[in-house]
């Protein structure tokens, strides 16, 4: 049953005025440089100009931009060489000198206020992922390396996400019972190598038969993800999809 519409506008009302009190508690920062804005969790001009979206044509699989025009269904080269585990992959940004400041800042600078935004981005690049998807599954960080980062910043995406596109998120079903070293530095054999055997189904869960999409900050080469998707279709997922704020473009 809809609310009558005074309530509705009472609503509005309230809304507007929390709004406008926390714009003079705490005025509007560009989520990137900390100048000043119109709006919470909005960008300046001159960091937004700075951000390359992504959008197609780009590979149907893997998802990245293609720069020249492309029929859909096209696959990218390595999706032709070596397809990954996970059906499709979309990410909101390239990562470069324009989102490495966005996305380090929330990675590891505590800005986690900007996760309400990231979260409408992701819906955006991600809407074709989201239609039938069961739950979203951010990748898990080792217990040790959580209590010194103190949030996994994979979660908070999926948790913003999913209060935009109403998709379950469920932080704690994956889970990276193997601590492994960063993956900075190693190529894309190493990458691999280093989180094989790293991640397990929380003991007592199922997948069976769900449409699932892993959520993370940023796809290098895409090592992780795919691991993940591998133990999920072991255990019997349906299909495995990748959504990233962001994503390392090679040529």
């Amino acid at each position: 049953m809809q609310a009558p519409a005074s309530l509705a506008g009472i609503g509005r009302i309230a809304t507007g005025a929390a709004t406008l009190l926390l714009d003079a508690l705490l005025p509007p920062r560009c989520l990137s440089c900390g100048e000043a804005v119109d709006r919470q969790g909005g960008l300046c001009a001159a960091c937004w100009v700075k951000l390359s979206f992504i959008a197609p044509p780009l590979c149907a699989c893997c998802g990245l931009p293609f720069e020249y025009e492309a029929q859909e269904g096209t696959l990218c080269g390595a999706c032709m060489a070596a397809p990954p585990p996970f059906t499709r992959a979309r990410a909101v940004l390239a990562y470069d000198d324009g989102s490495r400041p966005l996305v380090l800042g929330f990675k590891h600078g505590d800005r986690i206020h900007a996760a309400k935004a990231y979260g409408v981005w992701l819906a955006r690049a991600g809407r074709e992922l989201l239609e039938d998807a069961d739950r979203l599954l951010p990748v898990p960080l080792h217990r040790a390396r959580l209590f010194h980062r103190r949030y996994n910043q994979a979660a908070l995406l999926a948790q913003a996400l999913s209060r935009h596109c109403g998709v379950a998120a469920t932080p704690d079903l994956l889970q990276r019972h193997r601590s492994t070293p960063t993956q900075g530095g190693l190529d894309r054999q190493g990458r691999h190598r280093n989180v094989k055997g790293a991640f397990r189904l929380r003991p007592g869960q199922s997948v069976t038969g769900q449409r699932l999409v892993i959520v993370d900050d940023v796809m290098t080469t895409g090592a992780t993800l795919a691991e993940c998707a591998r133990v999920l279709l072991r255990a019997g997922a349906a299909q495995v999809d990748v959504l990233t704020l962001a994503r390392v473009v090679h040529r």
